[in-house]
């Protein structure tokens, strides 16, 4: 169920040469895979467009024959829904086979399916934006609109490696630039966003931009699932990259928990989300165990090292019985592929086995032990619930009693082995992934070949009771975020100014341009920060008093050059090479929320009610989605992490404190 790019994205990145992460090899070889998603997609989209206006008639009509009738259409569109669906389910439900190019046999993976999306046009709301509010002419700004409409249409198709994350998180952070610049928590871009649930493929659409930064935070997470089911986990090394990613992927979907609410598709609700962030630990704690686990002919010897082996693989089964109980449940059950539930049951029947074998190895097989090397039995066994014979303080050192309850782990290895496969071939998604089994019935074979190497045929001894396993793991995975800023660029409207002051939270009037000039105790004002350089204080009676300039003000223009970027030194070198003559100077006053501007104020800029931003990081503590489509938004920011904390936008105050450059900084986490 990996996918890879759309044929309808083709040369999505072309148009700048900074997009990477299209890989056209790829696209190539599942673009049958992937046309007829799409296709489906739509006919999903349309039978549900015909099955809300058929539900709407039946309401509407008291008409008997008429009800009859829209109600056996109703069955139809219903019928082919279901159909769809499921054959949806097919292309995205299975599993990565795993084809790495490596011979070794390793048990497939579940990634993720990446959620589509359709075409946006940036352009009208944007141009719109610019001119009413930042006072400038929209069609000027043409080339960065069709930048990040560029690069939109590139991460549609990311390619299944770190160039492919790097452009998902580069269009991330222009998201929250967008964020921080455009949008007030009463004002929306206008824009619908369209995107397909990634395990139903049912489509959704909001205004909110919320609903855009979730959708892609999703995906990579998503193609941090898909590297790494695609890691040769049969080396150490791939065990490691591929647990690292699922860690990854763990921790976007938690990230993604946490901060959106009210989402708008099943595979972006609080359980999905759960149940996702459970499966992708369970999947790390494997590669964990991989990592451990040597290839049969090079199996150790060591007692220890085998009692350590299948206490990992019993914590790995005891990882896949929980994420199995959470699929079995409502809601997750609903929308999850069943292929996923039934894989998910194979693990842990199939780990649990392993565990019991790598004892019968430790017992049969292995040297014994001093007693004072080998851990107590409570270390190792779960006592039976219906043992009532005390067990003795270490493993048992007899080679009968050895053999005896090796016998018995083995026979429940055997019967957990055929288990697997049983349920495997329960399912017909499964039944198509020949490793799978290949993979269960080679241990199995494995188990039968000791198992018959064991048993005498003067066995008369009552058969022991095999305890169960004490899970344990000397390394447990932990959920990371995925790395954010590592496709981090510079705000695409990075012309329009800082984010501390140009931004829509805000409000100014244009002054000038006045001309300024040189008294005999100089121009009369002080300079302070920088990007923009804010006029810490006028001299009463100067140049710069008489001129109209004011404490607070922002210097944006110095001789018909925007400086909006330049820092301290910068200007006030430009002042002093004005010489007598003086300097032409444009300047920016900022507003109060309560005042609305005069007729002569020049297209003031509302962005938020609570003034000037000392920093982008505290903007970023708190975005609010949009409120246009509905007071109350289907998905937003949670704001349950920012209880408890000071901070919040601080009124402004003059003299201003300048904020830092802009550019610098990154956006912060609502």
């Amino acid at each position: 169920m990996i996918l890879e790019e759309r044929p309808d994205g083709a040369g999505a990145g072309e148009e700048s040469p900074g997009l990477q992460g299209c890989d056209s090899l790829t696209q190539i070889q599942c673009g049958q895979l992937q046309s007829r998603r799409a296709q489906i997609h739509q006919q999903i989209d349309k039978e549900l467009q015909m099955r809300t206006g058929a539900e709407n008639l039946y309401r509407a009509t008291s008409n008997n024959r008429v009800r009859e009738t829209v109600a056996l259409e109703l069955s139809y569109v219903n019928s082919n829904l279901q159909l769809l669906k499921e054959e949806l389910e097919e292309l995205s439900g299975g599993v990565d086979p795993g084809r790495h190019g490596s011979e070794a046999v390793t048990v497939p993976m579940i990634p993720l399916g990446l959620k589509e999306t359709k075409e946006l046009d940036w352009s009208t709301p944007l141009k719109e934006l610019i001119s009413v509010h930042f006072g400038e002419d929209g069609a000027s700004y043409e080339a960065e609109i069709r930048e990040l409409e560029a690069l939109r249409q590139a991460m549609r198709t990311p390619s299944r490696n770190e160039s492919g994350l790097e452009l998902l998180t580069a269009y991330y952070n222009q998201l929250c630039f967008l964020d921080a610049r455009f949008l007030t928590p009463a004002r929306s871009l206008g824009l619908f966003f369209h995107w397909y649930d990634s395990l139903t493929g049912v489509p959704a659409q909001q205004r909110a931009l919320a609903f855009e930064k979730g959708s892609v935070l999703f995906n990579i997470g998503a193609l941090h699932t898909q590297i790494g089911a695609r890691q040769d986990r049969s080396c150490a090394e791939g065990a490691c990259h591929a647990m690292e990613a699922f860690q990854r992927a763990a921790g976007a979907f938690s990230l993604l928990r946490e901060n959106f609410s009210h989402a708008p598709s099943p595979d972006m609700s609080a359980a999905s989300l759960c149940a996702l962030e459970q499966l992708m630990m369970a999947q790390a704690q494997e590669c964990v165990f991989e990592g451990l686990s040597p290839p049969a002919s090079m199996a150790p010897r060591d007692c220890l090292a085998q009692l350590r082996l299948a206490q990992e693989a019993a914590q790995v089964a005891a990882e896949y019985r929980l994420v199995h109980r959470t699929m079995a449940q409502p809601p997750v059950h609903d929308y999850v592929p069943v292929s996923w539930t039934a894989l998910v049951h194979v693990k842990a029947e199939y780990f649990c086995s392993l565990a019991h074998y790598h004892v019968a190895m430790a017992l049969c097989d292995s040297s014994p032990a001093t007693e004072g090397e080998l851990p107590t039995h409570e270390q190792v066994f779960l006592q039976p619930p219906t043992s009532s014979k005390p067990r003795g303080p270490v493993l048992p050192q007899e080679l009968e009693e050895r053999r005896q309850l090796g016998k018995a782990h083995l026979k429940r290895a055997i019967l957990g082995q055929e288990e697997a496969l049983r349920l495997h071939a329960l399912c017909r998604v499964l039944r198509e992934v020949d490793l799978l089994r290949t993979v269960v019935s080679q241990t199995l074979q494995r188990s039968l070949a000791k198992y018959a190497e064991l048993d005498r045929e003067d066995d008369f001894c009552e058969a022991a009771e095999a305890p169960d396993i004490q899970p344990k793991t000397h390394q447990k995975p932990e959920a990371r975020m995925p790395r954010l800023s590592q496709g981090k660029g510079p705000d695409i409207f990075h012309r329009l100014g800082p984010l501390s002051v140009f931004s829509a939270k805000n409000r100014w009037r244009l002054v000038g341009p006045v001309h300024l000039t040189r008294g005999e105790g100089g121009f009369g004002l002080t300079l302070r920060g920088d990007s923009p350089v804010l006029i810490a204080a006028v001299i009463p009676g100067s140049q710069a008093a008489a001129a109209g300039l004011k404490e607070g003000d922002y210097i944006v223009s110095v001789n018909g050059q925007p400086c909006r970027w330049w820092r301290h030194a910068e200007v006030v070198t430009e002042l002093k090479a004005a010489g007598e003559a003086g300097a032409s100077l444009q300047v920016v006053s900022l507003l109060p929320s309560s005042r609305l501007p005069s007729l002569g104020d020049r297209r003031p800029v509302l962005l938020g009610p609570r003034g000037l931003l000392r920093s982008q990081r505290e903007h970023g503590c708190k975005t609010p989605a949009s409120t246009w489509a509905n007071p109350r938004p289907l998905l937003n920011w949670s704001r349950k992490a920012q209880q408890g904390k000071t901070g919040g936008c601080p009124q402004p105050c003059a003299p201003v404190k300048p904020a830092p450059p802009s550019s610098s900084k990154h956006p912060g986490w609502p």
